[in-house]
Protein backbone atom coordinates (compact mmCIF):
# COMPACT_ATOMS: atom_id res chain seq x y z
CA UNK A 1 0.00 0.00 0.00
CA UNK A 2 1.48 3.43 -1.14
CA UNK A 3 1.09 6.76 1.42
CA UNK A 4 -1.73 7.82 -0.20
CA UNK A 5 -3.53 5.25 1.31
CA UNK A 6 -4.29 3.72 -2.60
CA UNK A 7 -3.49 -0.29 -3.04
CA UNK A 8 -0.38 -1.55 -5.42
CA UNK A 9 -1.20 -4.25 -8.09
CA UNK A 10 0.92 -6.93 -7.20
CA UNK A 11 3.04 -8.56 -10.45
CA UNK A 12 4.31 -12.15 -10.46
CA UNK A 13 7.65 -12.91 -11.67
CA UNK A 14 6.22 -14.21 -14.89
CA UNK A 15 4.98 -10.98 -15.28
CA UNK A 16 8.10 -8.72 -14.91
CA UNK A 17 10.15 -11.51 -17.06
CA UNK A 18 12.06 -13.35 -14.77
CA UNK A 19 12.53 -17.16 -14.05
CA UNK A 20 13.43 -19.37 -11.44
CA UNK A 21 16.09 -22.17 -12.25
CA UNK A 22 14.45 -25.08 -12.09
CA UNK A 23 18.14 -26.71 -11.55
CA UNK A 24 19.60 -24.37 -8.68
CA UNK A 25 16.47 -21.82 -7.99
CA UNK A 26 18.58 -19.07 -8.69
CA UNK A 27 15.90 -15.94 -10.74
CA UNK A 28 17.04 -14.57 -13.44
CA UNK A 29 15.58 -12.65 -16.31
CA UNK A 30 14.20 -15.37 -18.92
CA UNK A 31 15.81 -13.15 -21.98
CA UNK A 32 18.68 -14.63 -20.66
CA UNK A 33 18.07 -18.05 -21.60
CA UNK A 34 20.25 -19.34 -19.21
CA UNK A 35 21.03 -19.43 -15.87
CA UNK A 36 24.06 -17.38 -15.08
CA UNK A 37 25.16 -19.57 -12.00
CA UNK A 38 24.41 -23.20 -13.16
CA UNK A 39 23.77 -22.63 -16.96
CA UNK A 40 20.45 -24.30 -17.01
CA UNK A 41 17.67 -23.44 -20.14
CA UNK A 42 15.43 -21.23 -18.29
CA UNK A 43 12.06 -21.20 -18.96
CA UNK A 44 8.72 -19.49 -17.16
CA UNK A 45 6.94 -22.42 -16.20
CA UNK A 46 8.37 -26.14 -17.03
CA UNK A 47 7.81 -26.94 -20.52
CA UNK A 48 4.85 -29.24 -21.25
CA UNK A 49 4.44 -29.95 -17.83
CA UNK A 50 0.94 -31.24 -17.58
CA UNK A 51 1.55 -33.51 -21.09
CA UNK A 52 4.65 -34.97 -19.26
CA UNK A 53 2.77 -35.40 -15.78
CA UNK A 54 -0.24 -37.17 -17.24
CA UNK A 55 2.02 -39.01 -19.29
CA UNK A 56 4.25 -40.47 -16.61
CA UNK A 57 1.03 -40.80 -14.65
CA UNK A 58 -0.65 -43.42 -16.87
CA UNK A 59 2.38 -45.39 -17.33
CA UNK A 60 2.48 -45.58 -13.46
CA UNK A 61 -0.96 -46.69 -13.33
CA UNK A 62 -0.95 -49.38 -16.06
CA UNK A 63 2.31 -50.90 -14.24
CA UNK A 64 0.43 -50.41 -11.06
CA UNK A 65 -2.14 -53.81 -11.80
CA UNK A 66 0.90 -56.35 -12.34
CA UNK A 67 2.81 -54.75 -9.20
CA UNK A 68 0.06 -55.94 -6.86
CA UNK A 69 -1.59 -59.38 -8.93
CA UNK A 70 1.99 -60.68 -9.46
CA UNK A 71 4.19 -62.21 -6.74
CA UNK A 72 6.43 -59.85 -5.43
CA UNK A 73 8.92 -62.46 -4.19
CA UNK A 74 9.20 -66.21 -4.09
CA UNK A 75 10.46 -68.67 -1.15
CA UNK A 76 11.73 -72.05 -1.84
CA UNK A 77 12.91 -74.19 1.24
CA UNK A 78 11.90 -77.33 2.79
CA UNK A 79 8.63 -76.56 3.69
CA UNK A 80 7.99 -75.98 -0.19
CA UNK A 81 7.47 -73.08 -1.95
CA UNK A 82 5.53 -69.97 -1.53
CA UNK A 83 4.77 -66.74 -3.43
CA UNK A 84 3.61 -63.56 -2.18
CA UNK A 85 2.29 -60.74 -3.65
CA UNK A 86 2.41 -57.58 -1.68
CA UNK A 87 -1.20 -57.58 0.25
CA UNK A 88 -0.27 -61.67 1.17
CA UNK A 89 2.98 -60.61 2.63
CA UNK A 90 0.52 -58.16 4.43
CA UNK A 91 -1.72 -60.62 5.77
CA UNK A 92 0.42 -62.88 6.56
CA UNK A 93 2.93 -60.63 8.60
CA UNK A 94 -0.42 -59.37 10.04
CA UNK A 95 -1.42 -63.26 10.97
CA UNK A 96 2.53 -63.79 12.59
CA UNK A 97 1.95 -61.35 15.07
CA UNK A 98 3.89 -58.19 13.10
CA UNK A 99 1.69 -55.91 13.13
CA UNK A 100 4.18 -53.05 12.87
CA UNK A 101 5.97 -54.48 9.91
CA UNK A 102 2.39 -55.33 8.33
CA UNK A 103 1.20 -51.44 8.81
CA UNK A 104 4.29 -50.07 7.33
CA UNK A 105 4.32 -52.51 3.89
CA UNK A 106 0.78 -51.66 3.61
CA UNK A 107 0.76 -47.93 4.37
CA UNK A 108 4.36 -47.77 2.09
CA UNK A 109 3.75 -50.13 -0.61
CA UNK A 110 -0.21 -49.88 -0.70
CA UNK A 111 -1.37 -46.86 0.21
CA UNK A 112 0.80 -44.22 -0.37
CA UNK A 113 1.15 -44.99 -4.61
CA UNK A 114 -2.68 -45.09 -4.75
CA UNK A 115 -2.88 -41.51 -2.78
CA UNK A 116 -0.11 -40.05 -4.71
CA UNK A 117 -1.16 -40.89 -8.00
CA UNK A 118 -5.06 -39.26 -6.62
CA UNK A 119 -3.31 -36.37 -5.38
CA UNK A 120 -1.34 -35.58 -9.02
CA UNK A 121 -4.50 -36.30 -10.76
CA UNK A 122 -6.35 -33.73 -8.63
CA UNK A 123 -3.32 -31.36 -9.27
CA UNK A 124 -3.09 -31.92 -13.21
CA UNK A 125 -7.38 -31.33 -13.20
CA UNK A 126 -6.62 -28.43 -11.07
CA UNK A 127 -3.80 -26.84 -12.94
CA UNK A 128 -6.28 -27.64 -16.10
CA UNK A 129 -9.25 -25.80 -14.74
CA UNK A 130 -11.39 -28.96 -14.55
CA UNK A 131 -11.78 -28.51 -10.81
CA UNK A 132 -11.32 -25.29 -8.73
CA UNK A 133 -9.94 -25.46 -5.43
CA UNK A 134 -7.44 -23.25 -2.87
CA UNK A 135 -4.10 -22.87 -4.65
CA UNK A 136 -2.52 -22.46 -1.13
CA UNK A 137 -3.97 -26.02 -0.03
CA UNK A 138 -2.92 -27.60 -3.69
CA UNK A 139 0.50 -26.33 -3.13
CA UNK A 140 0.89 -27.90 0.14
CA UNK A 141 -0.75 -31.16 -1.44
CA UNK A 142 1.95 -31.07 -4.02
CA UNK A 143 4.71 -30.75 -1.57
CA UNK A 144 3.29 -33.45 0.84
CA UNK A 145 3.15 -35.43 -2.49
CA UNK A 146 7.06 -35.21 -3.38
CA UNK A 147 8.06 -35.61 0.36
CA UNK A 148 6.06 -39.00 0.85
CA UNK A 149 6.44 -40.36 -2.95
CA UNK A 150 10.17 -42.00 -2.05
CA UNK A 151 8.89 -44.06 1.01
CA UNK A 152 6.68 -46.19 -1.50
CA UNK A 153 10.32 -47.64 -2.57
CA UNK A 154 10.72 -50.04 1.19
CA UNK A 155 9.27 -53.02 0.16
CA UNK A 156 11.84 -53.04 -2.95
CA UNK A 157 14.05 -52.89 0.16
CA UNK A 158 12.80 -55.13 2.16
CA UNK A 159 12.55 -57.69 -0.65
CA UNK A 160 16.16 -56.79 -1.57
CA UNK A 161 17.23 -57.60 2.05
CA UNK A 162 15.64 -60.74 2.32
CA UNK A 163 17.49 -61.88 -0.74
CA UNK A 164 21.04 -60.96 0.35
CA UNK A 165 20.34 -62.30 3.20
CA UNK A 166 18.08 -65.74 2.99
CA UNK A 167 20.61 -67.65 0.92
CA UNK A 168 20.79 -70.64 2.61
CA UNK A 169 20.63 -73.41 -0.07
CA UNK A 170 18.77 -76.23 0.06
CA UNK A 171 17.01 -74.99 3.60
CA UNK A 172 15.85 -72.06 2.24
CA UNK A 173 15.89 -69.29 -0.96
CA UNK A 174 14.24 -65.96 -1.63
CA UNK A 175 14.34 -64.61 -4.89
CA UNK A 176 12.37 -61.21 -6.23
CA UNK A 177 9.16 -62.01 -8.17
CA UNK A 178 8.33 -60.48 -11.26
CA UNK A 179 5.97 -57.53 -9.46
CA UNK A 180 9.33 -56.12 -8.06
CA UNK A 181 10.19 -54.72 -11.71
CA UNK A 182 6.42 -53.68 -11.71
CA UNK A 183 6.39 -51.94 -8.59
CA UNK A 184 9.82 -50.04 -8.83
CA UNK A 185 8.48 -48.42 -12.12
CA UNK A 186 5.39 -47.23 -10.25
CA UNK A 187 7.61 -45.78 -7.62
CA UNK A 188 9.49 -44.03 -10.34
CA UNK A 189 7.66 -43.38 -12.87
CA UNK A 190 5.14 -41.31 -9.78
CA UNK A 191 8.41 -39.71 -8.63
CA UNK A 192 9.05 -38.56 -12.06
CA UNK A 193 5.16 -37.16 -12.21
CA UNK A 194 5.30 -35.05 -9.30
CA UNK A 195 8.77 -33.44 -10.53
CA UNK A 196 7.65 -32.32 -13.69
CA UNK A 197 4.38 -30.64 -12.65
CA UNK A 198 5.32 -27.01 -12.22
CA UNK A 199 2.75 -26.04 -8.91
CA UNK A 200 3.32 -22.50 -10.46
CA UNK A 201 0.52 -23.31 -12.82
CA UNK A 202 -2.07 -23.63 -10.16
CA UNK A 203 -1.56 -20.11 -9.13
CA UNK A 204 -1.84 -18.83 -13.10
CA UNK A 205 -4.77 -21.18 -13.40
CA UNK A 206 -5.97 -19.22 -10.09
CA UNK A 207 -5.13 -15.82 -11.44
CA UNK A 208 -7.34 -16.56 -14.35
CA UNK A 209 -10.20 -17.66 -12.94
CA UNK A 210 -10.11 -14.35 -10.89
CA UNK A 211 -9.74 -12.37 -14.35
CA UNK A 212 -12.54 -14.38 -15.72
CA UNK A 213 -14.66 -13.71 -12.87
CA UNK A 214 -13.56 -9.95 -12.43
CA UNK A 215 -14.80 -9.78 -16.23
CA UNK A 216 -18.02 -11.86 -16.13
CA UNK A 217 -16.89 -14.22 -18.45
CA UNK A 218 -16.36 -18.17 -18.53
CA UNK A 219 -12.59 -19.27 -18.43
Amino acid sequence: MSETGTTTAVRSAAEEGLASCHLCGKVSPVVEEHCPRCHSKLHLRKPQSLQRTWSFLIAAMLFYFPANLLPMMDIKGLGGNSSDTIMSGVINFWKKGDFLVAAIIFSASIMIPILKMIALIWLCLAAGGVISAAPKSLARLYHLTELVGRWSMVDVFVVAILVALVQLGVISTVTPGPAILSFASVVVLTMFAAMSFDPRLLWDRHVQDQEAADSGTTP
